[in-house]
């Protein structure tokens, strides 16, 4: 009799399951989620790509203040372009 209502409550726990796992299958779940996803995966893109850009910025500014590229003489005279002068880009 025990071995019997295992089994049932065994049967009915799985019947759920799959019930659930079914409806997730729902074509307005699946496209939920996938928004859900979608926008969650662009906001970290979008703070990896922020973060990026601060350390890039830090980087040059330390680079640019170790050589010395802040000072960078005027490269134009009389509207001739010189060549040999680099302005650190």
């Amino acid at each position: 009799m025990i071995r019997r209502l295992f089994y049932m409550g065994l049967g009915a726990f799985g019947a759920v399951w799959v019930m659930r796992k079914l409806q997730a299958l729902h074509p307005n779940h699946v496209a939920r989620r996938a928004v859900r996803n979608a926008s969650g995966l662009l906001e970290q893109a979008r703070d990896i790509a922020g973060d990026a850009r601060e350390v890039a910025a830090r980087r040059e500014t330390e680079l640019r203040a170790r050589f010395g590229l802040d000072t960078v003489e005027d490269t134009t005279v009389e509207n001739t372009y010189h060549y040999d002068v680099k302005d650190g880009r």
